[in-house]
């Protein structure tokens, strides 16, 4: 399936924040960008991408990293301020002021900190079982988030994450979308093979893994940091099974955005974009309308 969608799609390299970025594009238009997570890449959007390229310039990159894009060594290349300068140079190099941005995950993380860093270059703020930063922060000091975010932890440890994901096939890969799926059918056998093979890029899983290292330092800076109301119009998606993040974390996110839409869906878990991308695609265009 990958080698049929790169046909179809075009994509190319670009330079930004003193790094190179893979991406891939379909569409004219308005810019609507696409941010993946944890363990993914662009592929993650498959659904996504065909269904707004007819009314956008979809541009759905790899975060530094990951699959074709480079791979700094330092862990303090993976800071999100990093990560948000590559995001502004993504718009500024396609010829765009502003974008619609659309986060999952770790790509969830870098469009909520880039709405606040430069709101004035975005229309419309998507985010997909992320939750606000203040939330995420309150509820890393709750033992129930604690448990249920132990790997943040353990990918602090030298070389034993990398060589616990790569093992057997880079089985832990596979496990994190085949187990935590609620739909088991959600994943075919090619999509995990496409996950795996971004996995095992040279530096890839150091690179992958270095976002947590790097973000566990800033941690406690961020958990301070006083966070003002976003004056975007902003759509939350919410998959309820989310086996890494409590739906209660969602909770009082108003308190940090004046134009909040959340949608949960039930029965679907932390790959919301992918388990029920008829239901996400519609909840977009319902918001975007």
């Amino acid at each position: 399936m990958l080698a049929a969608i790169q046909q179809h799609w075009q994509q190319g390299w670009i330079q930004t924040n003193n790094i190179q970025l893979h991406y891939v594009t379909q569409g004219e238009g308005q810019l609507m960008i696409m941010l993946h997570g944890f363990p993914e890449f662009w592929y993650s959007w498959r659904y996504q991408i065909p269904e707004f390229a007819q009314d956008y310039q979809v541009v759905a990159p790899d975060l530094r990293g990951y699959n074709d894009s480079d791979k700094p060594q330092k862990i303090s290349a993976y800071a999100i301020t990093e990560l948000v300068e590559d995001v502004k140079g993504i718009i500024e190099g396609f010829g765009y002021q502003k974008c619609i941005l659309v986060g999952h995950d770790w790509g969830g993380a870098i469009a909520w900190h880039f709405a606040y860093t430069y709101p004035e270059m975005l229309e419309k703020l998507i985010i997909m079982n992320l939750p606000h930063p203040a939330k995420f922060s309150q509820g890393l000091k709750t033992p129930q988030q604690l448990l249920k975010s132990w790997y943040i932890f353990f990918f602090q440890l030298p070389f034993l994450p990398e060589w616990l994901l790569s093992w057997n096939d880079y089985g832990s890969i596979a496990a994190a979308f085949q187990d935590m799926a609620i739909d088991k059918t959600t994943f075919t056998q090619q999509d995990i093979e496409a996950f795996k093979d971004a996995a095992a890029k040279r530096g890839a899983l150091t690179a992958m893994i270095n976002y947590y290292r790097c973000a566990f330092r800033d941690l406690f800076q961020l958990s301070d940091r006083e966070w003002g109301v976003l004056d975007i119009p902003t759509l939350m998606i919410w998959g309820e099974q989310d086996a890494a993040l409590g739906k209660e974390l969602t909770d009082g996110t108003e308190k940090y955005v004046k134009d909040l839409q959340l949608r949960y869906i039930p029965k679907c878990s932390h790959w919301v974009q992918q388990e029920q991308p008829e239901l996400v695609n519609r909840y977009m265009r319902e918001f975007l309308q």
